[in-house]
């Protein structure tokens, strides 16, 4: 069963309709660049007071978490449990994070927040926890089949960096899997990709995929395409790149785009094969959304299905964009609630 999405108000299952709705609990989605916080309760898939804040205006995590509480109203029950997503790998006690310069005990800062219990977990985990609470207009198909039930699902999406996790079911349990998936090697698929490559070694000692299909990805595209055609470089951010490339007026941008969603339509085939991702493949983060009408008109689906002789086996998968805009939010609620309920 899906969510009720009006108004910010998110619901759990059937399932959960005995739960006493009554503790808050704090939320977050911690990306590389945004952090999202909410007010959840226990035992449901419930949040109001989003906040949106940028992570780089704030030394750490905690200072950060203290902006969000000194925005809620003045009667806000304080939480004693909280659920954190984070853009980094979970791994023991100490958390760094990939493109943000934030690092913690995750013991100390229960400690600090006076939380009785803390769940933190990798970003695209709760972003793949939430997927089976999304429906409707949610979930935006952009080519493939069916979704088959239970069956296993890839989920992906490029921000300020690439996350990858992947969902699979224990009988009707979601089990969401935490990976490093976007820190796969970058395999060209013709010569420009090539020389892109070439050049992009130059720059780093080892060429991931998540080095082009990001915001700073982009970047990277954009001045390798650019000094691959003996084109002036302009120093652009990734906003200006996308930006230029929808109104047309610089060329090299409309290229590096192009070759943006392209590739991104190989690694989601490339881990569609490797998980058998007949229950589908999603793609999230803060890039892809926006620009559902530029990804449909790419070759995205083609360069999907561009596998060999497995290209018939992923062609029957459908590749859908996730258009709610806190699926990290959602996913936490859920993983809070499969571990504590």
């Amino acid at each position: 069963m899906g969510l009720d999405l009006s108004a910010s108000v998110y619901l759990h299952a059937s399932n959960r309709k005995n739960l006493v709705m009554s503790e808050n609990v704090l939320l977050g989605d911690i990306g590389g660049t945004n952090a999202r916080f909410a007010l959840g309760q226990r035992g449901t898939l419930h949040f109001d007071h989003v906040e949106k804040l940028n992570g780089h205006d704030f030394a750490s995590l905690d200072t950060a978490i203290a902006e969000y509480f000194s925005r809620l109203p003045a009667d806000y029950t304080p939480p004693r449990s909280a659920c954190l997503a984070i853009a980094a790998p979970v791994d023991g006690d100490r958390i760094t994070m990939t493109n943000l310069s934030w690092s913690f005990s995750i013991d100390a800062l229960q400690e600090s927040l006076g939380l009785d219990r803390l769940l933190v977990v990798n970003d695209f985990k709760a972003v793949a926890r939430a997927i089976p609470e999304l429906t409707g207009d949610k979930l935006q198909a952009i080519g493939g089949g069916q979704r088959k039930s239970h069956a296993p699902a890839v989920v992906l999406g490029p921000g300020t960096g690439l996350g990858v996790s992947a969902l699979v079911f224990a009988g009707d349990k979601p089990i969401a899997i935490q990976t490093e998936g976007g820190h796969i090697g970058f395999a060209p698929s013709d010569p420009i990709e090539m020389r892109v490559l070439k050049r992009l070694w130059d720059k780093y000692d080892r060429v991931s995929v998540e080095r082009v299909v990001s915001g700073p990805g982009l970047v990277n595209l954009y001045e390798a395409l650019a000094a691959i055609s003996k084109s002036s470089i302009t120093p652009l951010r990734p906003e200006q790149v996308s930006e230029r490339a929808l109104a047309g007026t610089c060329k090299i941008c409309v290229e590096a785009l192009n070759r943006f969603f392209g590739i991104l339509g190989s690694v989601a085939g490339d881990l569609a094969l490797a998980v058998g991702a007949e229950g589908g493949v999603y793609i999230a983060g803060g890039i892809v959304p926006q620009m559902l009408d530029e990804i449909r008109a790419s070759d995205f689906r083609a360069r999907f299905e561009s596998k060999g002789r497995f290209s018939q086996y992923v062609a029957n998968m459908p590749t859908l964009v996730v258009t709610e805009p806190s699926p990290g939010l959602i996913g936490c609620a859920a993983l809070f609630s499969d571990a504590h309920s």
